[in-house]
């Protein structure tokens, strides 16, 4: 019955998952330039760059959002948070203390961002503010930084999510960047149906982590997101594949290629509709092995919470973003 219970939780994550990336829900204009103001005043006040400072919140974001407070989180300008006793001092007899002088004195971290003389937990302002002072006070520079992020998150995968996210933002400066394309151009050949957790043998009895888009050899294959390569290269199962990180922490893969983009490697910055390889036959065997099954594109989404990273159904989201690329004809 245990069992049970954990594996409809399962299925109704991955149902959430799904259903928010497909649903295109995008934070409303007003509220990504104010993030972007308070982020380089922020950075004005403590010398931390923007950019940093926006993956960092960025990241804290994509895991509230799976939180009961999610909902909370996602409608306020930072995602940065902290315990009450963190902000007001472990042996502070008031756990909602906002005088800077008594906070300090318990050894809180709480500090006043927004000039009120306020050090308000439930100012975001403040918030953002005591974040970048924490980091400051590693020292400036890239090495610096680095350590400063794993010491608040204690985990590697954190540093290497945020420093991408920065990147992201320093290349397009902007935060905005949620917009999706469909992988394959419309103008091409191709078919596809729901395939995600259906049976596979190779390898090994498991699930299948994707969706199959048929189509003909050579066809281009197109980034879905803003994004960064993460992986590149051969792997017995998937072929040639290619994996990019979006700035919400989802991990886009694509399998059997036939070949990359031209430049296009580890590191690599993406934008939806941007050529990045084309549609093969490649897997199931050996380094160059082709040809085991008809062409087509292994599409698959993974999503990181902050431990682990886990699969999801990518159909609705690429029905979402069909319909969008058909009304802009691309």
């Amino acid at each position: 019955m245990v069992q049970i219970s954990r594996l409809a939780s399962c299925f109704f994550l991955f149902f959430i998952l799904s259903a928010n990336l497909a649903s295109g829900k995008e934070f409303p204009k007003e509220l990504i330039q104010e993030r972007k103001a308070l982020y380089l005043k922020t950075s004005a006040l403590t010398g931390v760059p923007w950019d940093i400072l926006a993956g960092c919140d960025q990241y804290e974001r994509n895991i509230s959002a799976l939180r009961k407070s999610g909902e909370r989180a996602a409608e306020e300008p930072i995602s940065l948070n902290f315990s009450k006793k963190t902000w007001a001092g472990l042996f502070n007899p008031d756990d909602n203390d906002d005088n800077p002088k008594t906070i300090a004195f318990f050894s809180g971290i709480g500090k006043d961002g927004s000039g009120d003389g306020k050090a308000r937990l439930s100012d975001p302002e403040d918030r953002l503010y005591t974040f970048a002072d924490r980091l400051a006070s590693w020292g400036p520079g890239l090495q610096n930084r680095k350590i400063a992020i794993w010491n608040m998150y204690h985990r590697g995968k954190a540093v290497e999510m945020i420093e991408g996210y920065a990147r992201l933002f320093r290349t397009f400066h902007t935060t905005d960047l949620n917009e999706h394309a469909f992988p394959l151009p419309l103008s091409s050949n191709y078919d596809y149906k729901p395939t995600w957790g259906a049976r596979r043998g190779w390898g090994g009895l498991r699930i299948h982590e994707g969706t199959d888009i048929f189509a003909d050899y050579g066809t281009p294959v197109r980034a879905t997101s803003y994004g960064i390569v993460e992986m590149i290269g051969w792997n017995k199962y998937g072929g040639w594949r290619l994996g990019i990180r979006d700035i919400k922490g989802n991990y886009h893969y694509y399998a059997h290629l036939n070949g990359y983009a031209r430049l296009l490697h580890k590191g690599s910055i993406t934008k939806p509709g941007q050529e990045v390889g084309y549609v093969g036959s490649s897997g199931y065997g050996p380094k160059g092995t082709q040809g085991k099954f008809p062409p087509h594109l292994h599409y698959g989404i993974y999503h990181d919470n902050g431990r682990t990273e886990y699969s999801f159904d990518p159909y609705p989201s690429l029905r979402l973003w069909e319909a969008h690329d058909r009304k802009l004809k691309r």
